[in-house]
């Protein structure tokens, strides 16, 4: 690791640990006026965002950035709406109670759980722009700093982001804006940097292409920082026998209204008794949505992520099933884990694969689209975690970014 990568980003995280105490203390009020200034500068500002994005469109154009991967890049004036309606919308939420009642103890003493800030947590993402907000506003409403590490190809919207809409909405409410530092270099080696600083940033998000994610998450464990990963996707589709075909149709092509994103429609299984007769019809629909389908016999992993894969990432692996018990054991055994739906009218199908499903979310007569936290929960999220441990697991939010501490107090302690 360059000594002057790991320099830049450890000062980042020296600010932002200089500021941390402030928000853990500041008042509710404060925090939803800082997120709410936020939604204000994104119109204020929408101009410089949008410039500065069309600059890293252009560039990664040059670069030869696949059409999904651009997608994901982009900010556009409905997506700078939506931003800011997610913004409003999280500023409105309850916080997360400080101290809640566990038991009463003898020898007149009770117990509480409290829930305290973790101080700094890191953030590394790649090039989705909006992510940046999104990160941000979850962890100031969580209390906690932050340092946050782009691609090269999003920095330039980040950084706009970060001096037109966050730090001056932190200002307007009375925040040390040093709060969200964002890492001003390019250099890939600055995402190592930011596993390597355990007692600056002991927590990190991690999101991104599965294999450098999981090499980050390797190399945060080997120096002591926690990870919450989010590596992998790819959502998985079964249509049964008893399927309604035109919702059917229409969850497929749902899955499909864009293609750069991690709960799309990546696997889709057919029922292996009418497996002729549904082809032709979902073939039509994926035409329609401009995707390829990967036919039986594959050369390629069923579960393979298409989205991570830049010349053919306009693709659906297509494969027959014998039952949807079966369908949820290949989705268990292929595929990331990340989401998987059946489409049936039979509820004793949609029982067993809801049952037989471990993913972090399963769906009936629903798209897999859906997993995300704000069309799940209502705000925004930092990340989807599928760890298979104990955890915050699904779209991870403010609610969760925090530690839980044990209070033995007086019972007769006023609150």
């Amino acid at each position: 690791m360059a000594q002057q990568v790991y320099d830049v980003v450890a000062r980042c995280a020296a600010e932002a640990k200089r500021a941390a105490p402030s928000l853990a203390t500041a008042s509710a009020a404060a925090v939803d006026a800082a997120l709410v200034a936020m939604a204000d500068r994104l119109t204020v500002a929408r101009d410089r965002v949008l410039a500065a994005n069309a600059e890293d469109i252009r560039a990664a154009e040059q670069d030869g950035m696949s059409a999904g991967l651009l997608d994901r890049l982009r900010i556009t004036e409905e997506r700078l709406s939506g931003m800011a309606e997610q913004l409003r919308l999280l500023a409105a939420a309850d916080h997360p109670e400080r101290e809640v009642p566990v038991a009463e103890l003898d020898g007149g003493l009770r117990l509480v759980e409290r829930r305290r800030p973790v101080g700094v947590l890191g953030a590394n993402y790649e090039a989705r722009p909006n992510v940046t907000v999104d990160v941000a506003s979850q962890l100031v409403k969580s209390r906690n700093a932050g340092v946050l590490r782009t691609g090269s190809a999003a920095l330039g919207s980040a950084t706009a982001l970060l001096d037109e809409v966050i730090a001056p909405g932190l200002r307007a409410a009375g925040l040390d804006p040093a709060l969200i530092q964002l890492v001003p270099s390019a250099d890939r080696q600055a995402a190592s940097a930011l596993v390597a600083l355990p007692d600056l940033v002991p927590l990190v998000i991690l999101r991104g292409s599965g294999e450098s994610t999981r090499e980050l998450s390797r190399l945060a464990a080997g120096h002591g920082v926690r990870t919450l990963a989010h590596a992998d996707g790819g959502g998985v589709l079964y249509i049964d026998p008893a399927a309604d075909q035109d919702k059917a149709y229409e969850l497929i092509a749902a899955g499909l209204d864009r293609l750069g994103v991690c709960n799309r429609l990546n696997l889709l299984l057919l029922p292996e008794s009418s497996f002729a007769e549904w082809l032709p019809g979902v073939r039509a629909v994926l035409d329609k949505a401009g995707v390829t389908a990967s036919l039986p016999p594959h050369d390629h992993p069923i579960g393979y992520e298409w989205a991570l894969d830049a010349d053919q990432e306009a693709t659906v692996t297509i494969a027959p099933v014998e039952n949807a018990a079966r369908a949820a054991e290949l989705a268990n055994e292929e595929t990331s884990g990340l989401a998987a739906g059946i489409v049936t009218e039979d509820a004793e199908a949609a029982e067993a694969f809801l049952a037989g499903y471990t993913g972090t979310g399963v769906f009936w007569n629903a798209t897999t689209r859906l997993l995300d936290g704000f069309k799940l929960l209502g705000v925004p999220e930092t990340g989807i975690n599928i760890d298979r441990v104990p955890g915050p697991r699904g779209p991870v939010t403010y609610g969760d970014l925090c530690l839980r501490q044990y209070a033995v107090l007086p019972a007769d302690r006023l609150d």
